[in-house]
């Protein structure tokens, strides 16, 4: 790759495993970080965000069951659930990295591994990164507008004892079934008023649709609104919904 991408972070207790993965992806990567003690992964997420994190399944207090790859990887996604994982493991230890995926790891990498797999896969998990992060902000947006437009009225600005009783009353007319004719000069918030009924209705789930009737002409609005058949009148070339 001709361009050098994303920020890693390599947990292994083989200093010769990290320094030999260090040499070759420092030749790809804008950033590399190693380190031989799990129990410094807390301190150093919370200093730095990696696009990835290589994780050795086995480290020297217990060297074959994996269950502190496990229990790093519950750490890890923890601490920042859009993390991606990526497992070190043996060619033995195949099963608990097929396992660790369905715990929340994107992949594994055998050791010894091929460079150009390596490569491949931390291409791939910098990919998948971006796209979560893009996917928790849209999340954090969509529920930030979410809760704006669940607050009451909250296209008004007024909190005066006219303006309560508006709301009120717009509260209980919303709930019935009868017509409303809104009054106002230009700017007062006509529309404001009908678009807060028809959100506390029983048809809240409908289209709202507003209609200019200043814009169409007398002898045209009918036809606007509800629609005609081809032939209907003059120049009614098509059907109209």
């Amino acid at each position: 790759m001709d361009k050098k991408f994303g920020k890693f972070l390599i947990v292994d207790d083989d200093e010769d495993v990290l320094h030999a993965a260090r040499l070759f992806l420092k030749q790809h990567v804008e950033l590399v970080h190693i380190e031989t003690d799990p129990e410094k992964i807390p301190p150093v997420l919370l200093n730095e965000s990696y696009d990835a994190i290589l994780l050795d399944m086995n480290f020297t207090c217990d060297v074959t069951s994996g269950q502190e790859g496990f229990y790093w990887l519950e750490k890890i996604l923890s601490l920042d659930p859009s993390a991606v994982v990526i497992m070190i493991t043996a060619y033995g230890d195949v099963d608990l990295a097929v396992r660790a995926i369905k715990e929340g790891a994107m992949d594994f990498v055998l050791k010894p591994w091929q460079n150009e797999k390596l490569l491949a896969t931390m291409s791939a998990a910098l990919n998948l990164r971006r796209s979560k992060l893009e996917v928790a902000n849209l999340r954090s947006r969509q529920q930030q507008l979410s809760a704006d437009l669940d607050q009451p009225f909250h296209d008004f600005i007024g909190v005066s004892a006219p303006v309560m009783q508006l709301f009120n009353t717009i509260q209980k007319v919303a709930k019935t079934n009868a017509n409303v004719l809104i009054l106002g000069e230009n700017g007062t918030g006509k529309e404001l008023v009908a678009r807060a009924l028809h959100r506390h209705s029983t048809r809240a789930n409908e289209v709202f649709i507003s209609v200019d009737m200043g814009a169409i002409s007398e002898t045209l609005f009918e036809s606007e609104l509800f629609g005609h058949v081809k032939g209907a009148f003059t120049d009614a070339r098509n059907d109209r919904q």
